[in-house]
């Protein structure tokens, strides 16, 4: 039986979102909430709408192979946009769990941000002479926690 829940134990007060089994590549995933990991919330939205408007790229640390480098990057980077449409949504639903909690939106601060690997939708892509190739699509899970900063 799988394990459910987050990845991070961190005290109240804080407010919690939880992406699961979202259709972006889970590499670009990773490396957006590398990027985000730690920043304002007001700054981490603003960051993302830039990369989905590829005004800013992504650094990319670990998932870098045969990657061009990008200005402001310090190296190489990309634009996951798709990635950074779909964390954007999970962070708004935590910016709205915080609000509900009664946590001040002004003062938070992104202290937990991880993506990883879910399920695998299987799949074949029909070749020459009766065989097939596996084309799968993996699926990501992800998980957005924030703090009010002091």
């Amino acid at each position: 039986m799988p394990k459910s829940g987050y990845s991070a134990k961190i005290k109240e007060p804080c407010a919690k979102a939880f992406g699961r089994e979202m259709r972006v590549s889970p590499k670009h995933a990773m490396e957006v909430c590398r990027a985000i990991r730690g920043m304002r919330l007001n700054v981490a939205k603003e960051y993302l709408e830039a990369v989905r408007e590829k005004k800013k790229a992504v650094p990319f640390v670990r998932h870098r192979k045969k990657l061009a480098h990008r200005r402001g990057t310090g190296g190489s980077g990309q634009y996951p946009v798709k990635a950074a449409r779909e964390i954007l949504k999970v962070l708004k639903n935590a910016e709205a769990n915080a609000s509900y909690k009664g946590l001040d939106v002004e003062k938070l601060r992104i202290v937990h941000a991880s993506a990883y690997k879910g399920i695998i939708i299987t799949g074949i892509l029909p070749r020459a002479f009766g065989r097939s190739t596996p084309y799968n699509t993996p699926l990501t899970n992800l998980e957005i926690v924030l703090k009010e900063a002091s």
